[in-house]
């Protein structure tokens, strides 16, 4: 017999985006009943999220601290004409700690695992079972909506860990290694040392399409692992994705192909860095502001994550012109040079554009001097992308 479920809000898929609204709503308002409605067993996934100190501002810190796995004081980047070490903190979230972390934090009733979702309003959800859930406010955080309104390109990635035999000498995270042979747009490789006999290994490409061929890249992964001659007891995980990276596309559209009039967070939302693709330190932003507010009604919280969406989306053309400067004016098999001449750029710089956070002076500086590509197809892509 279909039962009917009540709460204050339901939020609609238990990836990043809806983990940690559930546990800034449990910390802030904790007499705020809530639903987190997944549709596999576990909470996050199977992911690893990692982001620099800098992309997280001082007062949401209480919120991603208990989740960070690993940390580093600083990381590596290396190009063919260039190498750095940037003192920029880094860390690390396994899926798993958001999953136990949610689990511990949330009362055993207020989780809806396994439980595929048919429909969401902003008041209701309905389940395939026939089961419903109803809320003063839904907030649907469920992935990504219809790209087709917006202009992208890609950033595709496999990534495995590895159990070692013996020790690495890696002290650091490898951000990005473009020392690499470049195939399908602008590769490098990322690593992160997690511990003296625990290395992951991750091969990312800026391409043109979404397509991974696992097979190529994962034999990408073992040429690399190999000859940095680390001997390889097992692989102990693995994931792979496709994060989108912006150009243009009408955001008002998009915002309406995730579901009229609902509030939306993620992914789904539009909240992802242009040029990255990472939506974590959005995320935290919007989890803080849905545990500040005071109302939860269905029309409250569209009318609030709609415009911080939108207001978020506005302010980042610049970005969206780097990328396409980045995707439409340089060959695919030259992208690597618009971001080696990136990472010459001061220390400060860098670090907030990763937190979307560039200053006037930062875009002017970016895009002072001679582009590492043809000037004309530059002004070309630049041209109408900061919108």
């Amino acid at each position: 017999m279909p039962a009917t479920h009540t709460c204050d809000v339901a939020i609609v898929g238990g990836g990043l985006a809806g983990g940690l609204i559930a546990l800034a709503l449990a910390r802030k308002k904790p007499d705020c009943t809530i639903r987190l409605i997944e549709g596999s067993r576990r909470i996050g996934g199977n992911h690893i999220w990692s982001f620099f100190a800098s992309d997280v501002a001082a007062e949401h810190r209480w919120l991603i601290a208990p989740l960070i796995s690993y940390g580093w004081t600083g990381y590596d980047v290396a190009f063919p004409g260039h190498a750095r070490t940037l003192k920029n903190p880094y860390y690390s979230i396994e899926s798993e700690r958001l999953d136990q972390l949610v689990r511990d934090t949330l009362p055993q009733d207020a989780l809806m695992l396994k439980r595929k979702v048919l429909a969401a309003s902003s008041k209701a959800v309905v389940l395939v079972d026939g089961d419903r859930v109803e809320a003063k406010g839904v907030i649907d955080c469920r992935g990504p909506a219809d790209f087709g309104a917006l202009e992208l390109g890609w950033q595709k990635f496999l990534g495995r860990e590895f159990r070692l035999s013996e020790g690495h000498e890696e002290a650091r995270p490898m951000v990005m290694d473009a020392t690499v042979e470049q195939v399908d747009g602008y590769r490098f490789v990322y690593t992160l040392p997690f511990a003296a006999t625990r290395i992951f290994v991750e091969d990312t490409y800026y391409s043109d399409t979404p397509d991974i061929d696992a097979a190529a890249l994962g034999a990408r992964i073992d040429e690399y692992v190999a000859t940095a001659g680390w001997a390889v007891e097992r692989v102990a995980r693995e994931e792979g994705g496709v994060l989108p990276v912006a150009m243009g596309g009408n955001f008002e559209e998009y915002w309406r192909a995730g579901g009229n009039r609902v509030a939306k967070a993620g992914m789904r939302a539009g909240l992802f860095h242009p040029m990255t693709g990472y939506s974590l330190p959005d995320a935290v932003r919007t989890a803080a502001m849905v545990a500040d507010t005071g109302d939860y009604s269905g029309t409250a919280l569209h009318d609030m994550l709609h415009g911080f969406a939108r207001k978020t989306w506005k302010k980042r053309g610049f970005y969206r012109a780097l990328a396409a400067m980045l995707f439409r004016a340089a060959e695919p098999a030259e992208r690597w040079r618009i971001l080696e001449r990136f990472y010459r750029l001061d220390a400060g710089l860098i670090a907030r554009f990763y937190a979307g956070q560039s200053t006037t002076g930062d875009r002017l500086r970016v895009l002072s001097g001679k582009p590492p590509v043809p000037i004309g197809r530059a002004v070309r892509a630049m041209r109408g992308r900061q919108r």
